[in-house]
């Protein structure tokens, strides 16, 4: 009897061990065969993942280049002209006081202003008397007329003004002289002196020239002309410059 109850519990443990075995080797080829199924889906959500981030990367690439543009300076060629210590001539040829008749009684000042209806920025600017190269002068006021050219009250005079291209921010040159190739053959360009008489001149030629040459503030014989001069797009490397001639005076 002992020995068959014996037997018995052999063979329950057996069985039991058994199915412990079935159920672990079941788990185990399951878990084998699922593996394959999961390694391909963590790699396609990798692939997921990683356009995710390039997307990002592109659009913060994208987004810092558009900020770089907004704050980007102009160009060096404009900041290089804006600050050129030398933006007219520094002398010209005119006859010397007292040969050169008078159209009307000279000024106690020499003081002029320039209105240029199809200039955007010239309307009663001030325009002082110096050389090419006086640095303030161009920094602080729309144009400058230079010291060795004529004046309008004279009979024959060419009176010169220059004036940047470009200029600076916050200051009466900033872009003073940018439209000055709008000009056309026939537009008014007004000189006014310290008593208030209007001279009213007519646009009538255009010349762009070498940045040194002297010739284009020669006063022309018989002509009173005033001559407007900045420096040619998109390179600065010469100067352009438009004539008019006085058609009236006006108290």
């Amino acid at each position: 009897m002992r020995s068959r109850n014996l037997v018995l519990i052999l063979a329950a443990l057996a069985v039991v061990v058994a199915l412990v075995g079935c159920s672990s080797s079941g788990q185990s080829s399951s878990d084998k065969g699922q593996a394959p199924q999961k390694k391909a889906a963590q790699e396609q959500a990798n692939k997921q993942t990683e356009k995710q981030t390039e997307k990002q990367a592109e659009k913060q690439t994208e987004k810092q280049a558009e900020k770089q543009v907004e704050k980007q300076e102009p160009p060096k060629k404009m900041t290089d002209e804006a600050k050129s210590k030398q933006v007219a001539p520094m002398k010209g040829v005119e006859a010397g006081p007292g040969k050169v008749a008078n159209k009307v009684e000279p000024p106690e000042k020499m003081r002029l202003k320039l209105t240029v209806p199809a200039m955007k920025r010239i309307e009663d600017d001030p325009i002082p008397t110096g050389v090419g190269a006086d640095e303030k002068l161009f920094h602080d006021y729309a144009g400058v007329h230079l010291a060795s050219s004529g004046m309008p009250w004279k009979e024959t005079a060419n009176v010169y003004i220059a004036g940047h291209r470009i200029g600076f921010p916050g200051t009466k040159s900033n872009l003073a002289f940018y439209d000055l190739e709008d000009l056309k053959n026939g537009d008014k360009v007004y000189l006014e002196d310290a008593e208030g008489r209007k001279y009213t001149y007519e646009v009538y030629e255009r010349l762009v020239v070498e940045p040194g040459n002297l010739s284009v503030i020669q006063p022309i014989e018989g002509k009173n002309i005033v001559s407007l001069q900045t420096c040619t797009l998109p390179d600065y490397a010469k100067r352009v410059i438009y004539r008019a001639e006085l058609k009236g005076i006006e108290s």
